[in-house]
């Protein structure tokens, strides 16, 4: 059992340049992934969704962001600075404002886009394979994440469903005081009334009316629907969407069970399992 949500995050260190790699995981009923990534890799967006196919749903926030050393990686461009220092004091003694050249230079090395990184900003075919490992490893280590946080709610969840089970067990005993209590409420009301029955008749209706109160079917595949939860929950990593169904069907099974209770104690496990099974609906809605 996996969850939907997890993060991870990994580096690329190159000759010139270092990468970092983050990917954050949130619920979703699809796969949706935002890919942020610096403008000289955006015809790799492709090839990175494609990458992030593997994790099935959720909303998937990907970034790529390259780190830069200033003190190693920067470099004056000085063809630039000899370009624009000559034009620039040629300007000034044409407009007759002359300007020291310690001044001028100052100027032009404020300028940001003078000073580049030792970086080419091309990326060789090489290059972007180690990337790609990179990334691989690090939705790997999200994926982990993921199943590290699906096996804790796994837990959480077989608590609720285990004490679904023990009451549901424990209807059997208040269901013989539930018949004898609606013959002898129908036998009072007959009597009250001062109508006159024939045993016979009365006993034919009355198991007609018992068969519309009995909740052995119910209890039957709420027990089968039970198993088959703990085995899909057991045997498939994603299985978010089925738990779901039947998790649905087990809510039939109780909700039935309850209309037709007729006991207060019956209706009291019931009330009970309809509260665990919201608790399990609520962690399937963050499990894959």
């Amino acid at each position: 059992m996996k969850s939907m949500t997890g993060f991870a995050k990994g580096q690329y260190k190159g000759k010139t340049r270092c990468l970092l790699v983050e990917i954050k995981s949130l619920n979703g009923k699809q796969l949706d992934a935002t890919v942020k990534v610096p403008q000289k890799y955006k015809e790799k967006e492709l090839a990175i969704r494609s990458m992030l196919t593997g994790l099935e749903r959720g909303k998937i926030d990907f970034a790529l962001t390259e780190e830069t050393d200033n003190a190693s990686s920067t470099s004056l461009n000085k063809k630039v600075v000899a370009v624009r220092y000559e034009e620039a004091m040629n300007l000034a003694k044409e407009l007759g404002n002359p300007i020291a050249g310690e001044k001028m230079l100052e100027i032009i090395l404020r300028q940001t886009d003078v000073w580049g990184t030792e970086d080419s900003g091309e990326t060789d075919d090489t290059e972007w394979k180690a990337i790609e490992e990179v990334i691989a490893e690090t939705i790997g280590e999200l994926d982990l994440s993921r199943k590290h946080e699906g096996e804790i709610m796994k837990e959480d969840i077989v608590k609720h469903i285990d004490e679904i089970e023990r009451l549901s067990k424990e209807i059997p005993q208040y269901e013989g005081e539930r018949i004898d209590t609606a013959k002898e409420r129908i036998r009072s009301w007959l009597k009250d009334s001062g109508v006159e029955v024939d045993e016979n008749r009365f006993e034919q209706e009355l198991i007609y009316y018992l068969e519309k109160l009995d909740i052995t079917e119910e209890k039957v595949r709420l027990a089968k629907h039970i198993g088959y939860f703990r085995e899909v929950m057991n045997g498939e990593e994603s299985c978010g969407k089925k738990l779901g169904f039947i998790a649905q069907e087990m809510g039939r099974e109780i909700n039935t069970t309850g209309s037709k209770a007729n006991h207060v104690e019956i209706q009291r496990l019931v009330v009970g399992m309809k509260d665990e099974l919201e608790k399990i609906k609520e962690q399937l809605g963050n499990i894959l």
